[in-house]
């Protein structure tokens, strides 16, 4: 099922988000981790060793920074402006690279390819599954690698859900997020041509604690 989607309602939702964040993260450096919780899971090298890399909804950019660092071209795509010229003013100098554009449109578009994909609470929790992933294996070269990681489905409520801002009073900004079952979006990955994929929860370092969905797959 696709969601209707409002992208204008969706940029200004974002760019709260991203000016809140950045307040937050004035002083922060590179980092890449794929849960919600500092120092709990894996890192980067769910990866492998890119050359070239692609962030979607890359936020604050932090983890293209963290890649940067280590020799890999770069590149994040976000839709919220605040975000992407916040990202870009601290970034860019350490040779990240970044575009404000939709997700779906701008891989429609696009003609480069990249060794790795990724989102990390970013735009794969926002896009319809069946139109983002045989865009995203269109993107990548072969033997690329697609990785993600959001929230877990809440069990029986699967799909895309609506999302409001800030509570049920005030303007009516709103964005889709999409949840299933790790089988699902395995099926999902095969469904769309990747030669392989792997879906899991990975546990909250507390116990009763949120876990974090990991998702990667690898196209032939």
């Amino acid at each position: 099922m696709t969601a209707p989607h409002n992208y204008d309602h969706e940029r200004t939702l974002w760019d709260t988000f991203a000016e809140s964040a950045w307040k937050d993260l004035s002083d922060a450096e590179p980092d890449f981790h794929w849960t919600q919780y500092a120092g709990h899971g894996p890192g980067p090298e769910l990866l492998g060793a890119p050359e070239t890399a692609l962030e979607i909804g890359c936020g604050t950019g932090r983890h293209l920074a963290h890649l940067a660092q280590r020799g890999v071209k770069v590149t994040g795509v976000d839709l919220s402006p605040v975000a992407v010229k916040n990202a870009a003013e601290r970034w860019g100098p350490r040779g990240a690279q970044f575009t404000c554009a939709e997700v779906l449109e701008h891989l429609a578009a696009g003609a480069e390819t990249y060794d790795a994909v990724y989102s990390i609470f970013g735009a794969v929790w926002f896009a319809d599954p069946e139109r983002l992933f045989p865009l995203v294996i269109r993107a990548l070269t072969p033997g690329g690698v697609f990785a993600f990681s959001q929230p877990p489905a809440i069990p029986g409520a699967y799909g895309p859900q609506g999302m409001y801002k800030g509570g049920f009073a005030g303007p009516a900004m709103y964005a889709y997020r999409y949840s299933y079952t790790p089988e699902a979006w395995q099926d999902f990955l095969l469904s769309a041509g990747f030669g392989t994929a792997e879906a899991r929860v990975l546990d909250a370092p507390e116990p009763g604690y949120i876990g974090t969905l990991i998702v990667r797959a690898v196209k032939d």
